[in-house]
């Protein structure tokens, strides 16, 4: 599978859950609910081997050598995990909750990786809404 269809996959996806959302409360989603579906739809980049744009994800300053370091960091990462855990193939939602008492309030995304050799790791993932966009910190 391309690039490119996978990258529309996720956009589908997540505008499917989106929708299945607001029809479900029928209200707009939460500040947790966009959140979550943010972090996850970084996190399926980053295992469909998209590593541009789970960086895109990043709440990051303009640096080409940084950023590039991470890019290696990540391949390395996800090369580990498919050698250690037969690779992750599925990340999960979990919960969110925001902490509103911070200077910068920031919403902190449980999500659950599902690697291929059946066990399952939860990690947090601080989210940041910067310009109406939710990002990584």
């Amino acid at each position: 599978m391309g690039k490119s269809v996978g990258h529309q996959l996720v956009r589908l996806e997540r505008l499917g859950l989106l929708v299945f959302l607001a029809l479900l409360g029928c209200s707009q989603p939460t500040p947790e609910e966009l959140a979550s579906l943010a972090a996850k739809g970084y996190y399926d980049h980053l295992i469909h081997g998209e590593y541009e744009s789970f960086l895109e994800g990043l709440d990051l300053p303009d640096d080409p050598e940084y950023r590039s370091q991470l890019l290696d960091n990540y391949q390395q990462f996800m090369a580990t995990q498919q050698s250690s855990h037969g690779g992750i193939r599925e990340v999960r939602i979990v919960r969110a909750k925001t902490d509103s008492i911070q200077l910068q309030p920031y919403t902190n995304v449980f999500l659950t990786l599902c690697f291929g050799d059946s066990t399952n790791e939860e990690i947090v993932v601080p989210m940041v809404e910067r310009d109406g966009r939710w990002r990584m910190r």
